[in-house]
């Protein structure tokens, strides 16, 4: 399987993934850190030899992303607002609309993303809908990150 990532209208990165579930809804992958290098984001650095096992929905406007060492210990979870995404043709295509949520594995962090990049596309203007649906996706996910349960509950 390729996950095929997108953002405003152009590929942003393509990487292969071992399919480990799908549920008809969900569809569940895992895949080595795919970008060069290492991504130090300040709160997280994601670097060679991580693993991500990634959670599409075809009818949910996010995918959650556990990371891992490649030792398996766990670092926490990176959620991309997305709309639904797309399986076809040994592909799974994902639309990114700009907001992120970041939880750290003990829970303790709870980071909204990237709301200035999101207010910068232009989303809410050229597409209202979607933007209400972006927004209402990111309060959703960090709400359940802060509830006893936390974000396994959506995997489960």
């Amino acid at each position: 399987m390729t996950v095929a990532l997108s953002k405003a209208g152009r590929t942003k990165i393509r990487y292969p993934a071992a399919v480990v579930a799908d549920t008809g809804d969900r569809i569940t992958v895992r895949a080595p850190w795919a970008a060069d290098g290492v991504r130090d984001f300040g709160f997280v650095r994601f670097e060679p030899g991580d693993v991500f096992t990634e959670h599409f929905w075809r009818t949910r406007w996010y995918a959650v992303k556990e990371v891992r060492t490649g030792e398996g210990v766990l670092k926490g979870w990176y959620c991309d607002v997305t709309r639904p995404a797309v399986v076809r043709d040994g592909e799974i295509l994902v639309e990114d609309l700009d907001l992120d949520l970041w939880v750290s594995a003990d829970g303790s962090q709870v980071l909204r993303l990237d709301e200035d990049e999101f207010a910068a596309s232009g989303l809410a203007e050229r597409d209202p809908r979607s933007a209400a649906e972006a927004t209402r996706a990111l309060d959703a996910l960090a709400h359940q990150a802060r509830s006893a349960s936390g974000l396994t509950a959506l995997l489960a």
